[in-house]
């Protein structure tokens, strides 16, 4: 049976890696791409590989959609000469950053940093990766549980997100003749090295949403890697257009 195949942006480390981690244990072939941590990146494939995966990874800097026909013509390539095939059946827009400032103090080119990373990298990285992925495949876009209830200093990053909800929706519409499901899977707090790692590192900060979370404790990143392999399982074929929040019940 042939192995299926998955795109992850930002796989060299964090929520990327992990699920690409989930992935490769549910019998997927990973490509992943990183932005300058190489080394990293390298891990990941051998980590893979040694797990029963092939893997391969590819540099992209989702922020400047002007490399995105240099990276969609390695990926063709990657696709044919690494793996034997032509296209590719799950594409996860996981890259981006955080910028944690004030409404009043954020800064046009905070502004723009994101806007570039976390909402016209993915719209214009999907539109011109259409063509390599696979009829009745899928898209997972990544949001954030901050579109949902509101934290000060994430004005700008949670606008980005919730745009990104919007946008899954009319993708599931417009792609839907092709049978491709697209779904956003929306992260609580986890302890990552997202943020400066202030989930993770700050024992009070973890207190505080640990106790306003129904499970009590904050999230893994096994908590987020496992239920984006969830939409990327033929179990979850007939979930299409749905925010998915991935929190444990945070804030509830």
């Amino acid at each position: 049976m042939t192995r299926k195949i998955a795109l992850i942006t930002g796989a060299s480390r964090g929520l990327g890696k992990n699920a690409a981690e989930h992935l490769a244990a549910q019998g997927f072939d990973i490509i992943g791409t990183y932005h300058s941590k190489a080394g990293e990146a390298q891990t990941l494939v051998s980590t893979l590989q040694n797990a029963g995966a092939r893997a391969a990874m590819l540099q992209l800097d989702v922020g400047n959609s002007a490399s995105f026909e240099a990276f969609a013509s390695a990926l063709k390539d990657t696709l044919k000469n690494h793996f034997g095939r032509e296209h590719l059946d799950v594409l996860v827009n996981n890259a981006g950053i955080g910028i944690n400032v004030p409404f009043a103090d954020t800064s046009e080119a905070q502004f723009d940093q994101l806007l570039n990373i976390q909402l016209k990298g993915p719209f214009f990285l999907t539109q011109r990766l259409l063509p390599l992925i696979a009829d009745q495949g899928r898209i997972i876009n990544i949001s954030s549980g901050l579109t949902r209830f509101s934290l000060p200093g994430y004005a700008a990053y949670a606008a980005m997100k919730g745009a990104m909800e919007v946008l899954t929706r009319y993708q599931a519409k417009e792609l839907g003749q092709r049978g491709i499901r697209v779904n956003i899977l929306a992260p609580g707090a986890i302890e990552t090295d997202f943020g400066g790692g202030v989930v993770r590192d700050n024992r009070d900060v973890n207190a505080v949403i640990a106790g306003n979370t129904a499970l009590g404790r904050v999230g893994l990143p096994d908590d987020i890697g496992a239920a984006i392999a969830v939409l990327a399982s033929d179990g979850a074929g007939w979930v299409n257009g749905q925010r998915l929040e991935v929190s444990g019940g945070m804030f509830l």
